[in-house]
């Protein structure tokens, strides 16, 4: 299976009021393994970045006005994430930018050029209900090293996203493989199992040993003022 963790940084909040995409970034995996085979493209918005926005990402006016315009770019990420499985944190944001990018380029909805979009924020929110789920939050909780973050980056993000989803779903893999064990595998196992229970030795207690033990539940009634719960459980 091919999926792509995508990432982008934006000018602001709002692209029906104008903001744009200025940051893309994309980590690949395939059958689980990062393959190293990154998509990251900075981008000219034409247009000054929101001070909020600055500084979260620290992409200047002056650092993009060199870069390609998204128009530029578009039919190489097009390319990229063709047919592939989306994973997203707040999937939302990102997509509605890029949904605005591809429809000022006379292009149909990003969805309609990949596989189906996985919102990492939703199964965070599905598996730590009531807790922080941030990206920050989730690489403390999974042990995936941030350090190295004091700014958001698309392709950092993007790559930071990569290791906290796998670890995310690894229990998932996990239980693929334990379905996929071979039926000889499962029937040696389950011999085995056989063979043990049989060379298990059932020894009785003796008249002495049960009547010790009938004294003691005996002394436990007494404590509890009543049936103490190893009588309950013999009666039933």
């Amino acid at each position: 299976m091919r999926q792509i963790v995508l990432d982008t940084e934006t000018t602001g909040l709002n692209p029906r009021s104008g903001d744009r995409i200025i940051e893309i970034g994309c980590v690949e995996i395939v059958n689980r393994r990062l393959t190293g085979n990154n998509f990251h493209r900075y981008t000219n918005p034409e247009r000054d970045s929101e001070e909020g926005a600055l500084a979260v990402h620290g992409l200047t006016t002056e650092f993009l006005s060199d870069k390609p315009k998204f128009a530029e770019i578009a039919d190489e990420l097009r390319d990229y994430v063709k047919g592939a499985e989306i994973i997203i944190h707040n999937a939302p944001f990102d997509l509605a930018f890029l949904d605005a990018e591809f429809e000022r380029l006379g292009l149909p909805v990003f969805k309609e050029h990949v596989g189906p979009v996985v919102d990492t924020l939703v199964q965070a929110k599905e598996m730590h209900p009531g807790k922080r789920n941030s990206l920050d939050a989730l690489c403390d909780r999974y042990g995936v090293s941030n350090a190295h973050r004091t700014l958001h980056g698309a392709l950092l993000d993007a790559e930071l996203l990569a290791e906290v989803y796998l670890a995310m779903t690894r229990g998932q893999n996990s239980l693929t493989i334990d379905l996929a064990e071979p039926a000889a595998q499962a029937a040696g196992a389950a011999a085995e199992g056989a063979a043990l229970i049989e060379s298990i030795i059932v020894l009785a207690a003796s008249a002495e040993e049960i009547a010790e033990h009938e004294a003691m539940l005996d002394k436990l009634d007494k404590e509890a003022k009543g049936t103490c719960v190893w009588r309950a459980v013999a009666a039933n």
